[in-house]
Order: C-alpha cells, then structure tokens, then sequence
C-alpha cells in the first residue's frame, strides 16, 4: 500500500499498489441479470461481451478522469440546490468542486491513481488542471439555465418499476422538475459535447427509457425530456409521444429476452467497434486474440433425442427454453 498526499487539502489518501494483499476482499459472486438500466442497455447494444464483463463477470475496470470529473460535476450542481435560489451563485458552485472531490475520493480512495507519476508521486499540476476543467463546466451551466428560478422537484432520483412483462427497470435521473399544472420535465446533465444529429440515438433512448419508468411509475408521461451539456454548452430538447414510448417499451422487452438467452446459453458475441479502442478488456476478448474467462453460471446441457426413439411429428418443438 502506498500513502500520498493528493487531496486539495493535502490530506494522505492511501492507494493499493499492484502486489495484493493476503487480505484482499473476494472476487464478487456472478448471479444473473435481474433487471436493466440505460447504461447496461446501452453496454448489451454496443458489444453483448462487453454486457457479460461488466454485469456477470463484474470485472474491475480503471477509473476515468474524464468520468470522475462527470460525477463531480453532477455532486456539484445537486448539492447547489440546497441552498436559497438568491444563492445559487456560479461562484459558490465553482465553490463546491473541491468539496465534492474530497468527499468522492474518501468514498473512492483508488481514484487517487489518477493524478499520480510513474514513480508514484503526486502530479499537483494535472490536478489543479483537473479541478479548474470541472469549475469550467460548472460555470458554463450557468450560461444554459438559470438555477435561481428553479425548484426541482427531484434531484439524483432513483426510480425503478417493473413492466408487465416482468421486466424491472431502474435508473437514476439527475432532476426531475414539475410545472403547477403538472408537466413533468427529466432533466440530464452531459459534461462532454453534444453529439452530432447521426450520434443523438443513444442519449435520446436513455431519456426515453427514463420517460417510460416515470410513465409507469406515475401514470403521467413526462412533458419534456432535455439534455443539458456542458462541454459544448448546448441544450437539446425532446417531447415523448405515447407511440414511443410504447416503442421503447417493446425494445427493451426484446433487448431482455436476448439478454436472457445469451445468459442462459453462455454465448456473449463481441461486436467490434470504433469504441473498443476505449475497451479495458480488449485482453480478454477474442477480437484482439483474448480469451474470456471461464463463463461463471451454469449452462445446462443440450437436450438429445434417443436414437431408436420415434421420430417427433413435423412441426413438433424438439424442445424447449425454460422462462426466465
């Protein structure tokens, strides 16, 4: 274990270094999908291997600062909410980010690894670049709204419902804001750059999935869907209408039934793409020569017909998958 002062306080944070310790917690126990989230929708649709890694394998992954920056960010402008909308200042949330980093990296000790050298020194300047980068997109919201004349209803809300189907969905949402007469508007912060009109699928399905929970957990569909982001200070704009949402609802019945197959069947298939560039597990996949660890849930057998049995009539199941 190494100790390093990298805190904007300069208080010690220690890191573990790469030889484990006899003490090390277990590996996390591998247990089916029970229910799905717009990311884990998203991980199944961009690469199906990808999915396995990360929900059935749980296999760790290195911290962003790209993503790190992302969470505080997020801590900063939920936690602006509590103070009176008069002091709902850009100077006092750019206030807030060193805060919100302590508070993260005493929850998360490892994310210390990011700003240290090869020689395992605190790198003092790429912080300090660090923070300013989040201070900058903090700011930069307030050119998009105005926080003084919001009062969100919800802020950092998780919701969950489960379909008719059996389908659980779950999800966070950053804030959710209600009119008088009841217009219920989900509001996400992005703290990169608007994507270009052919990139706009993905972010849009997240907003829709969220649309769908709030339907069903509400029985209001929600008025208005906006994304907030900050790295390029655009705010896009989407209003659901019942036929999609009803269209999501049927894509993530069907995302989930492939879902349930390949876990019963142990065939994760990589889907090789521009973003495995960006991949932590290109070791294990078989796209770059890798060979996945061993499949941690049983599969059962595949069922065979005796050989002097009597043939099954045409159009007979030969038999079949148990539900899920």
């Amino acid at each position: 274990m190494v100790c390093v002062r990298l805190s904007v306080t300069g208080r010690r944070v220690c890191v573990m270094d790469t030889a484990p310790e006899p003490s090390a917690a277990p590996a996390p126990t591998a247990a089916r999908p029970a229910s799905l989230s717009p990311s884990r929708a998203a991980d199944f649709m961009q690469c199906p291997l990808l999915y396995r890694f990360r929900v059935i394998d749980k296999l760790p992954e290195k911290p962003s600062a790209a993503a790190t920056r992302g969470t505080v960010v997020h801590s900063v402008l939920e936690r602006l909410f509590d103070a009176p909308a008069a002091e709902r200042t850009a100077p006092r949330a750019k206030g807030l980010v060193p805060g919100e980093w302590e508070r993260l990296l005493g929850s998360k000790p490892e994310l210390a690894e990011l700003f240290l050298r090869e020689d395992g020194s605190q790198d003092a300047d790429r912080l300090a670049t660090w923070l300013a980068d989040a201070e900058r997109l903090v700011e930069r919201w307030f050119t998009l709204e105005d926080p003084t004349r919001l009062e969100p209803a919800e802020r950092e809300l998780f919701v969950e419902t489960v379909l008719d189907s059996g389908l659980k969905l779950r999800g966070i949402v950053d804030r959710v804001d209600v009119t008088p007469s009841g217009d219920v508007r989900i509001v996400d912060y992005k703290t990169g750059k608007a994507p270009a009109p052919r990139y706009r699928e993905t972010p849009l399905f997240q907003m829709m999935f969220y649309a769908l929970v709030m339907w069903r957990l509400k029985g209001r569909m929600p008025r208005r869907l906006q994304l907030v982001y900050l790295g390029s200070g655009d705010v896009l704009t989407y209003d659901p209408v019942e036929a999609e949402l009803l269209a999501v609802e049927r894509k993530l019945r069907a995302l989930w039934e492939a879902i349930s197959l390949a876990t019963d069947t142990g065939d994760w298939r990589p889907r090789p793409t521009k973003l495995c560039g960006w991949c932590d597990h290109q070791a294990l996949c078989p796209e770059f020569g890798g060979t996945p660890p061993p499949y941690p849930l049983p599969v059962p057998a595949p069922r065979t017909a005796p050989d002097d049995g009597p043939a099954a009539p045409a159009g007979e199941a030969q038999g079949r998958m148990d539900a899920v």
